[in-house]
């Protein structure tokens, strides 16, 4: 069946939208590894390809965010700057090579990783410096919050159709690991390069990564990697235990 006669049949009937008619058998996971209802993910694998379309407009919209902060970073890191894009990127990558019968168990688990771990951490430092993001307009700062925890709920569509392979998720860590390296630790060139806060001003364009805000907002980065690394490959162990996968 073709994208467009899908999508027909999906609008003739939208009861179809929740039903789970060529989508991937639901593994039977806890809960803990496959939170969302079950026509929670039948609804947004149904829709994958708007999904799609949305996480593209949220990564130019991310880097158009960026902007400011990139005038800010040597340019030989600007691929490491532009954190929450780059992980709509990778779902909308990841959705859309699924839908195309060619996933890439790669690009899941990275997007898998980005989605948990980005969606997390920025409603975790507007709520953390709630206080320092009162210059952003009340539509804004809920945008940011609501549209990063909408980033979680992507990031549980994708144990439908991944496998998480060993070799993938350490690619994921590695990646996630480096960025939370140069963010926080080991900057390379310039200063750290996490995301801009407001509790962190900003003297003659260097950022003053001062404490504990540089702190807080390396813990909860950190401890978001070790818990994606964690529930990744927990999902693989739980689908071997059920024969899901081999």
């Amino acid at each position: 069946m073709d994208a467009a006669t899908r999508l027909r049949r999906l609008l003739d009937d939208p009861r179809r939208l929740f039903a789970d008619d060529n989508l991937p058998a639901g593994a039977d996971l806890p809960r803990w590894l496959a939170p969302l209802p079950e026509w929670l993910e039948n609804f947004g694998l149904n829709i994958a390809w708007l999904v799609v379309v949305i996480n593209l407009v949220g990564t130019a919209f991310g880097f158009w965010y960026y902007g400011y902060q990139f005038g800010l970073e040597p340019t030989a890191m600007w691929p490491l700057v532009p954190d929450s894009p780059v992980a709509t990127l990778f779902i909308a990558l990841s959705l859309a090579l699924w839908k195309l019968g060619r996933s890439n168990e790669y690009v899941n688990a990275l997007a898998f990783f980005g989605c948990l771990k980005l969606g997390l951490w920025t409603p975790y430092v507007l709520l953390a410096f709630k206080a320092d993001f009162s210059y952003l307009h009340w539509a804004m700062y809920n945008f940011l919050f609501w549209s990063h925890l909408a980033m979680v709920v992507e990031a549980f569509l994708i144990q439908r159709y991944a496998e998480f392979p060993s070799l993938a998720v350490l690619v994921a860590v590695g990646w996630y690991a480096l960025n939370d390296l140069v963010d926080y630790f080991v900057p390379i060139a310039g200063t750290p390069h996490h995301t801009l806060i407001p509790a962190e001003p900003i003297v003659d364009g260097v950022v003053q990564h001062v404490s504990p805000a540089h702190e807080y907002a390396a813990a909860g980065a950190v401890l978001l990697t070790v818990a994606a690394t964690f529930l990744a490959l927990a999902t693989r162990v739980a689908k071997l235990e059920r024969g899901v996968i081999d």
